[in-house]
This record gives C-alpha cells, sequence and structure tokens, in this order.
C-alpha cells in the first residue's frame, strides 16, 4: 500500500467514524428524568389517588408505561440519589442522609451516569434538590464551590443545595450562589448556633407554621429550618417561587438543547418539607398543603411535557417519572395536612412510608414514556433505580467499565416494556434490609438500636429482632409474617442478602 493510498484509508476512516458518531447523536433519544420527593406509589391519579388530581402525570401513564412494582434503591432520598447516579447501592460508601454542608459524597473519579451520556455525546442538566453534598466540607458559599455537579459529569446545573428544610436557602448555579451581594456573604453553621437569621424556637410568633425540635433554626421566609444561617439576604428564595424558578430552568434547558440529545435529571423540591403551595394552587386538593403541592409538582411536569413537546422533542424523548423514596406522614411542621383522607392511601395498598422497610417505602410510582420506543400499558416488572445506569448505557452503547456501577444491571428491555423480565432479587435499603425474590418480601432482623426520631414518628418502620417473611401476592400489605412456615426461603434469601452485604 502505497503513502497516499494509505492518507486516502485514514481519512477515509476518519470521515465515517464521525459521520457514524454524528448518526447515533441525531438518532438517540433524549433522556428526562423527573424525580420527584417523597411521593408515595399512590399518590398520583393512576395508581388511586383521591383528593388530588394529576392530570400531566396521568396523561403520561396513559401514553405509556405504568411500573407496578419498581423501587428506587433505598427508602431514604441521598441514598437513593447516589444509586441512581452511580449504579452502586448506597451502603457501600456509608451514603445516609446529609446535612446542607456536607462534603460531596460522590468520587468525581468514578464514573457516572451522566458521564457515560457525556461520553455517547449528550449534553448534560440537574435542575432542583441535590442533596449530594458539596465541596470537601467547611463550604464557602461566597465563592465558585469546587466539587459539585460538573465534577459528577453534568455540563450545567441549577440546584436547591441540600433539602428546602435546611440553610442555606439560596439557589446554586454552575456552583455559584445566584444574586449573592459580595457585602452580605453567607455563613452556615450546622450545631453551633450563630447569630443572623432568627431562631424558630426564640420566635415562633414569626413562623407559618409551628415545628418539631429538628426544625427551629433559622426562620426564612417564615419557615423555621435546620441549621442556621445570617447573611445573602439578597439570594434568599421564596418558597412559594420555587417550582416556577425550577420548571423555568428547566424548559430553558430543553429549550437550548434541541440540536443535540440531551440528559436533563429534574429533581423537583416537592413534595418534600416545608410543603408550601403557590397561591395558584392552594385548595386545590382536600388533603390541605400536602395534597395541595402533589398538584404543584404535576403542574411541573406538565411544563416539561409541554416544553418537548413545543420544541417537536417528545416524540423521540425517553421521558422517566418517578420518586425517590415512598410517602413521609410526619415531616416535621404542623402544617395541617391530611395525609389520609377520606379513601386515600398515599403507599396504595402497601405498607410502611419513608424511612420503612416495608413495601411502600421503596416501591414508589414509576412511568416510562417515549412514543417513539415504547407503547402504552402496565408491566409488573421488578426494577430497581439503581439499573438505570446500566441500562441507559446499554441503550446509548457504552460499555460499563470494571469497578464502576457494580451493583446495576442492564434491563433496559423492561423498563421500555419489550420484557416482563426483572431482577430475580432486590435489595431495599433502610435502617434494616429489604430483599425481594419474585413476590416474597424478607426484612433482616436489626438488633442494634433505632434512632429517637424514627421510633417517635413512625409507627411501622419495619424493625424487628425475629425475622420477617411475607408473601405479597397474598399479602401486599405485609400483615402476616410467614418466616416460621418457609425456613427454606428465609434460609436462601438470607443467604443471598448476606452475598450483597458483603461480596
Amino acid at each position: 500500500m502505497n503513502v497516499l493510498t494509505l492518507v486516502k484509508s485514514v481519512l477515509f476512516g476518519t470521515l465515517f467514524c464521525i459521520a457514524f458518531n454524528a448518526c447515533a447523536q441525531k438518532t438517540n433519544p433524549n433522556i428526562v428524568i423527573i424525580y420527584v420527593d417523597d411521593l408515595g406509589y399512590g399518590d398520583i391519579g393512576v395508581n388511586g389517588a383521591i383528593g388530588v388530581e394529576t392530570p400531566h402525570i396521568d396523561t403520561l401513564a396513559k401514553n405509556g408505561l405504568n411500573l407496578t412494582d419498581a423501587h428506587c434503591s433505598s427508602s431514604t432520598c441521598t441514598p437513593s440519589r447516589y444509586s441512581l447516579l452511580t449504579g452502586s447501592y448506597a451502603f457501600r460508601n456509608n451514603a445516609a442522609i446529609l446535612e446542607g454542608d456536607a462534603p460531596l459524597i460522590i468520587d468525581p473519579n468514578m464514573e457516572t451516569l451522566p458521564k457515560i451520556l457525556q461520553k455517547a455525546g449528550y449534553k448534560t442538566a440537574v435542575v432542583g434538590k441535590w442533596h449530594l453534598g458539596l465541596g470537601k466540607g467547611k463550604i464557602n458559599w461566597n465563592e465558585k464551590i469546587p466539587l459539585g455537579p460538573q465534577e459528577v459529569g453534568f455540563d450545567y446545573s441549577f440546584l436547591i443545595p441540600a433539602t428546602g428544610d435546611r440553610v442555606p436557602c439560596v439557589f446554586l448555579e454552575n456552583q455559584e450562589v445566584v444574586d449573592l451581594d459580595p457585602n452580605d456573604p453567607i455563613t452556615v453553621s450546622y450545631g453551633t448556633r450563630i447569630e443572623g437569621y432568627p431562631w424558630g424556637f426564640q420566635h415562633p410568633e414569626l413562623l407559618k407554621h409551628h415545628t418539631d425540635p429538628y426544625h427551629q433554626g433559622a426562620i426564612i421566609n417564615g419557615i423555621s429550618r435546620i441549621g442556621y444561617m445570617k447573611g445573602g439576604k439578597n439570594a434568599l428564595w421564596v418558597d412559594e417561587k420555587i417550582p416556577f424558578v425550577l420548571s423555568e430552568k428547566a424548559t430553558e434547558f430543553i429549550d437550548e438543547s434541541k440540536e443535540k440529545p440531551f440528559f436533563l435529571y429534574f429533581s423537583l423540591h416537592d413534595i418534600h418539607q416545608p410543603r408550601i403551595a403557590n397561591i395558584k394552587f392552594v385548595e386545590s386538593s382536600t388533603m390541605g398543603p400536602r395534597g395541595d403541592v402533589i398538584a404543584q409538582m404535576d403542574w411541573c411536569v406538565g411544563q416539561i411535557s409541554e416544553a418537548l413537546e413545543k420544541q417537536g422533542l417528545l416524540e423521540n424523548t425517553l421521558l422517566i417519572f418517578t420518586s425517590d423514596n415512598g410517602p413521609i406522614l410526619d415531616d416535621g411542621y404542623l402544617d395541617y395536612a391530611r395525609e389520609l383522607v377520606g379513601n386515600h392511601k398515599p403507599g396504595g395498598v402497601y405498607r410502611g412510608s419513608k424511612y420503612s422497610a416495608y413495601e411502600a417505602g421503596t416501591r414508589v410510582p414509576t412511568i416510562v414514556h417515549w412514543p417513539k420506543k415504547v407503547k402504552a400499558g402496565e408491566s409488573s416488572a421488578l426494577l430497581s433505580q439503581v439499573d438505570l445506569y446500566a441500562s441507559l448505557a446499554s441503550l446509548v452503547n457504552q460499555n460499563v467499565t470494571s469497578g464502576n456501577a457494580i451493583d446495576s444491571q442492564n434491563f433496559m428491555d423492561s423498563w421500555l416494556g419489550k420484557s416482563n423480565k426483572g431482577r430475580e432479587f432486590l435489595l431495599e435499603e433502610a435502617y434494616t434490609y429489604g430483599l425481594r425474590m419474585g413476590n416474597w418480601k424478607y426484612i433482616k432482623p436489626k438488633d442494634k438500636p433505632v434512632p429517637n426520631w424514627i421510633v417517635q414518628k413512625f409507627v411501622d418502620p419495619g424493625f424487628r429482632k425475629e425475622p420477617q417473611l411475607f408473601n405479597l401476592d397474598e399479602d401486599p400489605s405485609e400483615s402476616n409474617n410467614v418466616y416460621k412456615n418457609h425456613p427454606e426461603i428465609v434460609q436462601k434469601m438470607e443467604r443471598k442478602l448476606e452475598t450483597i452485604l458483603n461480596p
């Protein structure tokens, strides 16, 4: 082969690769994950909600796939978010609920879901609640924070740093506080009280609603938070405006990214505490504030659908609607929310709630909408959010490299309704562990003390000193513990759980 022929071959090969990658980028679907906070399986219309209407979510379900046995990986928020983005169970990194100034818990050197989508040519963004830590600890809120979504794989970020009931009550855009006045710097403290915004336990007359002792720190917008804060007055959010701000940022990203595939992780604040509905949604339900913010959340979902449709992107967008854990029925604020109104059951027929090892702790509403590929219907495949990493990597023809996403499995066909095959075993993390094997549900005994606030607030978190085994086919509400009748199943599930926890 002469030099000219060699050059032509190399040039042709290069052009072919460029053309192939460009074609792949155009044909790959946009991916949107709408991640709701504390929404129970039964809190949407299609799953039987009573007292609140969710027309936008129900439309997604009508035209998409309603997954009736899909689970977040943990019954609490930070662990579920960690697993979703890393493909690894949260216990492997001791991930737990974080304070507002906690360091980033995702190793910036590890591969993540957004990073693997970046490799496939995707533009990536996170808008909404983060709660995965920032920086290395002792955060300086008055300059760009060095570790956060960018290092995890997001090209753009607009965040609530932790939760709505924690300081600092400011938005971060690309890891900098929005509208911060340098002459009014922010200081945040957890534990040590600092002078600044009034404290809830000293000034109850300033509060919109009273709280438990845990939520009696800095009062901002008439709501006392966890932690103490001073400064940053110009940057403070207004709770009633949060859904509008987040929806606007998410739809702006969609509008600006329509020329190439994009991944949007839209992580809503609702229906997390404090439940503060905009006047547009007040009394839109019969549940009080909890139902009103469900309606508010549904409106946000509609904004995303409308933005995609406006840009002609809805047909080829894989949209996954789901929640980070089950419903919380006592959230620390005396807001007169009526969780159990009439026949409404936030967890549907399932027992438990947020923090619980029972089914309602992790079995969450999950809808997949992709008109180009997904047929409308319902699926009972046993699926976990930890598997979205490997599944979506497969969808965009990316390999999961060794040592990454070690707990994630490829069930893309099941997420798209092409198969009803789900996990043989599915882990449910809580303050103890639950394990599913088909319709069998095992809950590991727990001898260690449970935090007092869990015991006080949640009547049935799922802790016992003896094993629990339920047949969900016959007993979906987990009311009849049959472990003594099936020792062989208990032993098999105990062995499997041990191999997961100690590989």
